[in-house]
């Protein structure tokens, strides 16, 4: 029985799986709606997914500063000692407004690899 990885298809290799475009489209969701915390759920998706899977390889330095950029609040969140009860609210507009430019990079990116098949 051949292996289900080599005996992919160039075609296949290029399709962005269905999880990878769920987290990309929950991410700028949630830190919109004031759910910034539950997003660590799919940034953490999607910082993983492309040391995992070879068919989401070539984001992985968009989801890198989609993470990086993500982390940025949550670290300042956790420091602070003042900090308010949860992340939305203690959360600076420039960082959601950041956070949501880079998911919609990612996102662009997940387009034009669809459309360059």
């Amino acid at each position: 029985m051949t292996d289900t990885l080599t005996a992919l298809t160039p075609a296949t290799t290029r399709r962005t799986p269905v999880y990878f475009h769920i987290a990309a489209w929950s991410v700028p969701l949630l830190v919109l709606a004031q759910f910034s915390m539950v997003a660590v759920l799919p940034v953490a998706v999607l910082a993983i997914a492309p040391l995992i899977d070879r068919r989401v390889r070539p984001l992985r330095w968009w989801t890198g500063l989609l993470a990086a950029t993500y982390a940025a609040p949550l670290a300042i969140w956790i420091v602070r000692e003042d900090g308010a009860q949860s992340l939305s609210k203690d959360m600076s507009p420039v960082f959601v407004v950041l956070i949501t430019l880079v998911s919609a990079v990612v996102l662009l990116k997940i387009v034009r690899r669809r459309r360059a098949r």
